[in-house]
This record gives C-alpha cells, sequence and structure tokens, in this order.
C-alpha cells in the first residue's frame, strides 16, 4: 500500500507530452477484492498517472492509459472495495448535456469563434480527406463481416482518389499537428475532460488554421486511431504479433461479444458518415471562396456563406471525434465491463442527429451558393456572346466554338453522312444553316429537311450547294432532367439526319440556350438560324425561305427574301410548289387545274361530281387535287381512299405532302407579313390568308387555275351551288380561255361579305402581326387563344 502511495504522489511523467497525466488505475474485473482502495488527496490528484496502469500500444506507439472517472473516486474508508462495473466511462458530464441541446446559442458561437485566429495559409485537404474515407470505410462495423457490392465499389472508387498527388505535399505540412492532436486527445480523454472543454481545447491547439483544416486535422487524427484498432483487430486472427498485442489488449476476450458491441459500433459508424458528410461540406465552402471567386458577387456570397455557420458545424465535427476517441479508449482500457452501457450509444446517435440537421443546412446553402455562382457564370458568358457575336471575325470558327463548346479536345459535332465524330474544321469558312429544335422534332419535318438537303448536295458544283447544316437540340438543363429515355430519343433523331449535329446536347451551354430563347426568338418549333462564312448571323430565321423555296433561297439572307417576293406572283405553283408531279406537266398542257381539301367526304362527293360535269358539259380538259387539311389525320388519309376507290379526283399520295402543303402555306404567311407592306393592299398575302381561313372551317374549299395565269378560289357551299347552277352561265365558257374568269364572276355574286371567315395558326409560329384582315371583307379580325386537342 505504501509503495502504490509513494509512487502516486510522485507522479509519472507522460514520456510523449512530458506533462503530468491524470492519474488512472486499472481495474480487472477478476480481481476486485485485491484492489487498493484510493483515498483523500491521492484520489483527487488530476496531476499524476499511474506506470502500472500504462500500455504501450505497439501499433499505434504511444501509452494508452486505462481511465477512471474523478467523480466516482471520493475519499472512502481503507477497506471500501471499488466495482469496476460502475466505473463511469468518457462521457459528456451531466452540466454538459445543457450545452449540447443549446447549440446554436450565441454565448457558445461566440466562444467557439474566439477560438480562430487563421494566420492566412490555405491548404487543399481533400487528398488527406480521400485518406480519411478510406480509413472509415475500410473498418468493418463488426469483424468478418463482409461488404456489400455497392460498398466494394465504393471502396474501388476510394483507391483511385487515396494516392492522390497532393497527399504527399499535404502531409509535410500537417502531419505533425495531427500527431500532435492524436495525442492531446488520448491525453484529454485520460484526464476526464469532458467533450466540450476537450473541444474547445483542441481549437485552441488549432487556432491558426482555417476551419477546413480544423477538422480535416482532427479527424486524421481520429482516424489513425479508429484504424489502428481495426487493424489490429482484423490482423490478430492470423497475425502472430497482432496475436499478441491483441492479447494484452484482451481484444479478443472484447469481440467476441460481438452481439453487445453491434449496436455501439454501428452508431460510431453511422455519425463518422455524417461526420465525413460535413466535412466534405465545409472543404466545398473553402472551394467555393478560393476556386470560384472570379463569377462570384463577393458580398452577396459572402453573407450567404455565413449563414451556414461554419465554424459551429466545425465544433461540433471535432466534437463527434472527440466523443468517438474516447469510446473506441474506453473499450480497450476497461474491457468487456464496457460493453455493457447504453448511455454512449444514445449519445452518438444524438450527436449524429445533430450532425444531420447541420448537415441539411450546409447543403442547402451549398446549393444557394452554387445557384447564385452559376447565374453569374451564365450572366458572363451570355454578356460576351453578345458581344462576340457583334465583332467582326476572319472566319466562323471562333462563333462556333463559343456556340458549340467542345471540352477536353473532344470532336463536337456528328456527320450524319458518314456516321462518324468531326471536328468543326468541317464547316470553316461556309454558309451554316443552325437547326435549332428540341428532341420531338416531327417526322414530316425531317423528312422533307432530308429531302431538300440531298437535293441540294446532287449537283455540288452550283453556288447554292455551298452551306450546310448542323442540328443544335434546344434542351435547357435548367428545367429538363437528362434520362436514359432521353438520351435513346436524342440518338435515334440524330441517326435519321444527313446533316451534321452536335454530338450531344450537354455541349450547347446554358448562356447559349439563354440567347437562342431571348435573341433568336425560339420557341419550340424549328428554326434555321443562318451564319456567313464569318460567323454574322444574317437571318434568325430562314426556316420559311427553305420551305417556300428551297435552295434557290441561298444564301438565305432577308435581302435575298425582298429579292425572291419581288419576283413573286400568286399563281398555282407558288401555291401547290411540288406537292404533286403532274401539276408542272399538266401546266405544260394549258389545261385547268382544281385544288380542293376539306374533311367530309359527302362535300366531296357533291363538289367532284358536279365539277366534273361542268368540265364534261363545257369540253375543258380539268384535272382535280385532293390536298386534305392541315393535320393529314386517319379522316383525312379515309377520304383519300375513298376518293381513289370512286374515281373522284386525283389525291397526294404521300400524307407528309399533305403536311408540307399546308406547313409552306403557313411560311408563305409569316414570311410575307415580314414585308414592308400593307396587309390590305398586298395581293398574296390576302391570297394566303384565305386559303388559311378555309382550313379553319369545318367545310371544304376549291382553287381554280388555268396554267400560270387565271386563279379563283371559294368556300365549299358557294364552290358546290356555282356547279349546279351551271346551266345559268354555260354560255359564259365559249372555250377555255373562259372558264377559270366565268367560276371567278358567279363566287362574286353568291359572296355575302356579313359571314367571313377564321385565321387557325399554331400558337408556336413565332412572329405574328398584331393587326391581321380579313380576306373577305377587308376587316380587321379579332383575334382568339383557341386550344384543340390533336385527335382526330
Amino acid at each position: 500500500m505504501a509503495h502504490v502511495n509513494q509512487l502516486t504522489e510522485k507522479g509519472a511523467m507522460n514520456p510523449v507530452t512530458n506533462d503530468s497525466a491524470v492519474a488512472a488505475n486499472r481495474m480487472h474485473p477478476m480481481s476486485h477484492d485485491h484492489m487498493v482502495p484510493t483515498t483523500g488527496h491521492h484520489a483527487t490528484s488530476g496531476h499524476h498517472i499511474n506506470p502500472l496502469n500504462t500500455q504501450i500500444n505497439p501499433v499505434m506507439n504511444h501509452p494508452v492509459v486505462k481511465p477512471v472517472s474523478h467523480d466516482m473516486v471520493p475519499a472512502v474508508a481503507h477497506n471500501t472495495h471499488i466495482n469496476p462495473r460502475t466505473t463511469n466511462r468518457i462521457h459528456p458530464r451531466r452540466g454538459d448535456h445543457h450545452l449540447f441541446l443549446t447549440s446554436d446559442d450565441n454565448a457558445m458561437m461566440k466562444h467557439i469563434e474566439d477560438t480562430h485566429s487563421p494566420d492566412g495559409r490555405d491548404f487543399d485537404v481533400k487528398p488527406l480527406l480521400h485518406t480519411i474515407e478510406d480509413i472509415v470505410h475500410r473498418a468493418p462495423a463488426i469483424p468478418g463481416h463482409l461488404h456489400g457490392g455497392q460498398a466494394q465499389a465504393h471502396l474501388e472508387a476510394l483507391e483511385e482518389k487515396v494516392p492522390h498527388s497532393g497527399l504527399s505535399e499535404i502531409l509535410n505540412y500537417l502531419a505533425y499537428p495531427i500527431h500532435r492532436i492524436s495525442m492531446e486527445l488520448i491525453c484529454k480523454c485520460a484526464n476526464k475532460e469532458d467533450p466540450h472543454s476537450t473541444t474547445i481545447a483542441l481549437l485552441h491547439s488549432l487556432t491558426t488554421y482555417a476551419w477546413d483544416t480544423k477538422v480535416a486535422i482532427t479527424f486524421a487524427a481520429f482516424a489513425q486511431q479508429y484504424g489502428e484498432f481495426w487493424l489490429l483487430v482484423q490482423q490478430y486472427p492470423t497475425n502472430p504479433l497482432a496475436k499478441s498485442v491483441a492479447i494484452i489488449k484482451e481484444l479478443p476476450e472484447i469481440m467476441e461479444r460481438t452481439d453487445v458491441l453491434k449496436p455501439k459500433f454501428d452508431a460510431i459508424s453511422d455519425l463518422i458518415n455524417k461526420m465525413l458528410d460535413v466535412t466534405k461540406c465545409i472543404i466545398e465552402f473553402r472551394d467555393i471562396r478560393t476556386s470560384h471567386h472570379q463569377y462570384a458577387i463577393t458580398q452577396e456570397l459572402e453573407m450567404l456563406i455565413n449563414t451556414a455557420h461554419i465554424s459551429t458545424a466545425a465544433y461540433w465535427t471535432i466534437r463527434a471525434a472527440v466523443m468517438c476517441a474516447a469510446i473506441i479508449l474506453n473499450l480497450i482500457a476497461t474491457g468487456h465491463e464496457y460493453m455493457s452501457t447504453t448511455s454512449e450509444t444514445w449519445e452518438i446517435s444524438s450527436l449524429a442527429h445533430k450532425l444531420a440537421n447541420i448537415l441539411d443546412l450546409l447543403r442547402k446553402v451549398l446549393n444557394q451558393c452554387y445557384q447564385k455562382i452559376e447565374e453569374k457564370r451564365q450572366h458572363d458568358a451570355f454578356e460576351a456572346l453578345l458581344r462576340l457575336l457583334r465583332t467582326p471575325h476572319i472566319d466562323n470558327m471562333k462563333i462556333l466554338s463559343i456556340l458549340i463548346y467542345s471540352k477536353d479536345d473532344q470532336l463536337p459535332l456528328f456527320d450524319g453522312t458518314h456516321k462518324r465524330r468531326v471536328s468543326l474544321d468541317v464547316l470553316r469558312r461556309k454558309h451554316v444553316l443552325l437547326l435549332l429544335s428540341d428532341l420531338d422534332i416531327a417526322a414530316e419535318e425531317l423528312f422533307i429537311l432530308h429531302h431538300m438537303y440531298a437535293e441540294s448536295k446532287a449537283q455540288p458544283s452550283r453556288p447554292e450547294s455551298n452551306y450546310e447544316v448542323v442540328w443544335i437540340p434546344v434542351v435547357d438543363k435548367r428545367v429538363t432532367t437528362w434520362t436514359e429515355e432521353k438520351q435513346m430519343k436524342f440518338e435515334q433523331v440524330q441517326a435519321s439526319m444527313p446533316w451534321y449535329s452536335v454530338a450531344h446536347p450537354s455541349m450547347i451551354d446554358p448562356a447559349v440556350i439563354r440567347y437562342i430563347k431571348e435573341i433568336w426568338g425560339f420557341n419550340k418549333k424549328p428554326q434555321l438560324v443562318v451564319l456567313d462564312p464569318q460567323g454574322k448571323e444574317t437571318n434568325n430565321n430562314a426556316y420559311h425561305m427553305l420551305w417556300i423555296w428551297g435552295s434557290l433561297a441561298f444564301p438565305f439572307t432577308k435581302a435575298r427574301e425582298e429579292a425572291l417576293w419581288r419576283e413573286q406572283t400568286w399563281n398555282i405553283e407558288l401555291l401547290a410548289d411540288s406537292i404533286d408531279q403532274n401539276i408542272f406537266t399538266w401546266i405544260g398542257e394549258g389545261k385547268c387545274i382544281c385544288l380542293y381539301g376539306g374533311e367530309d367526304i359527302e362535300w366531296i362527293r357533291a363538289f367532284t361530281t358536279a365539277t366534273r360535269a361542268v368540265a364534261n358539259a363545257a369540253r375543258i380538259p380539268l384535272e382535280m387535287l385532293y390536298v386534305g387539311k392541315r393535320n393529314p389525320k386517319e379522316r383525312v388519309r379515309k377520304n383519300s381512299a375513298i376518293i381513289q376507290v370512286e374515281n373522284l379526283s386525283h389525291v397526294v399520295q404521300d400524307q407528309t405532302l399533305i403536311w408540307f402543303f399546308w406547313e409552306r402555306l403557313e411560311s408563305m404567311w409569316h414570311s410575307r407579313t415580314q414585308q414592308d407592306i400593307p396587309g390590305e393592299t398586298d395581293p398574296i398575302l390576302q391570297e394566303i390568308v384565305t386559303i388559311l381561313s378555309y382550313d379553319g372551317s369545318d367545310q371544304g374549299w376549291a382553287v381554280f387555275s388555268r396554267g400560270l395565269a387565271e386563279m379563283t378560289r371559294g368556300k365549299g357551299d358557294l364552290m358546290v351551288q356555282v356547279m349546279r347552277g351551271f346551266e345559268r352561265w354555260k354560255h359564259e365558257v365559249t372555250d377555255i380561255t373562259e372558264f377559270v374568269p366565268s367560276v371567278d364572276r358567279q363566287l362574286r355574286a353568291l359572296h355575302t361579305p356579313h359571314h367571313c371567315t377564321r385565321l387557325i395558326l399554331p400558337g408556336t409560329t413565332g412572329h405574328i402581326p398584331e393587326r391581321v384582315v380579313c380576306a373577305e371583307c377587308s376587316r380587321p379580325m379579332e383575334k382568339f387563344i383557341m386550344y384543340s386537342c390533336c385527335i382526330d
């Protein structure tokens, strides 16, 4: 007894820190009756360590102190026995729970901030964090537990990160602080200091480092202890040296009770994962300040980052490391008596919940920061794009490289003809038509474009063949999530195009998408933007020109559009173009031609029967062609079949060409309305509007023409009435030249302007004039909004 008291009075120096450590008696459960009671001054002294109670860990290479609580060692009689099962473990004192529950208290936050006095040094601690993550994920929750496939994949991903070239560099600066904090953790846990005091002491020791570096150093110090513990547990069944060390530490006996240990280790594992996530967020804030400052609105972003309370997050992460370290040290110090306690499991779970709440706040603020950074980046990119597109250039390469962003030397274009990736150089100093559309571009549009593109390339020596088409898929990533289904749709559309296309929508920057929508006015409907060989925009939508004139519209400028209209008159060739090759034959033969449309098959029968009777009676060579309606649905297909079976007239064989007839007519309307000609005095525009308005009616309609000369048109009921009353006006038709003018006179005589027509245009057609004049009565038409379903 005297010998023990003498030792405790003199004290023993800690060989690592050279400081006097707290007295700590190692109590073995098998020797209760042989314990030496501690009394008086010796029981309360905080400056002595019993060298008999110190073990050297050969793996950690520093002493492990067997702890005992001050609170449970009062002055007692010499014959009193101490029960090791009632010995306090290292956990927060009762007074410390108040701090745990009021962590956001302003006074506590100020106390934490007072420990922070950074010297301006900046460390990229991500390589160190990758190593920490590797350690904690390779330490299984229970020995023998096999990692699942997802965990294994995670470990394989970590293997690529751990040998990071920056790790050696960062350890040159932080290896000693990590070792020092590791020693401090051991000593303060042995001294029975409460977690809050220990955490504050560690923060004082790390006062000159940034918050992310403080956390990384402390986390690394704990991970070193945690990893060494599990390394010994994993190795002792097969490694003789590890087995001997483990026996001294009583690890085999401890690890036999995995059923008792599992909840505790599961709770620790969960807490460590929360620590990792919070640490990653803290490091992300550091990256925001250092890497994205060029995009940051400094004051606004700094105010936003302050709302994350990074200092508080760092405090609780370090405190979690303190608690986990204390539990691991306690387990080694007191053996299996310590396994039965559940208080630490509850406290660990509570701390994990605390970190989960902190993590939610950090991620929320991070998202807000990234959103503001991205908004600033996109604003800067948009402004740069505006300036660039207004600046003259030698060729179009700079403009195209901005519009189609290629990173890591990827080939940005896909050649639809040869099915391979190519560079932008294939477009150098050429006229480029940028085809803008979403992924839902209609098959009919692709068919017509394919036909026109192939026609233009049939004779490459022609000047009008000197242009290329590039499809730019307009996919706004801010409102559209890119899915596997969308990827398949993109590849399907891309494969159907013989021209060039962007290799992937991700190569179109959001700032470019904004420019396409705001400056070029894209709104779902396909659009063709024309860039000349120097990259200058010459037309923000040549789609209508291509639809009306095809390659003859080259180089697709506004000036070319005006010139083509000046040469144009209203005739059957302009109206029908090439929807049926027979039209050009009929024109050449001088026949009368009738185009008619509608969906009512009874009207079609009545009209065609009456018209053929008139042609036979007047001996007029007449050809009739059914062009259906704007949307060639099932009813139009059935009508075409009936017309052919009953031999009522010719029909357009390809339904796509019916669609093109109406799309082309609509393009004429858009193109013509942009010319500097008042609608009231524009005969071509009036005729276009009239035909379009007929399609909006439930009735049929018809146009008569002879060659490229006379033309007339009328609604279905009037047409039938005129044809059935042929006996009244047959004397006017002395030869073929009189037929169309006579029909026109009869229609005008029956026309009642008080009941006019309606004009229906899709809402996504782009520019729509505020004022449209009725072709029948010349009065301004009222504008309405109509929603129509695509069902037939």
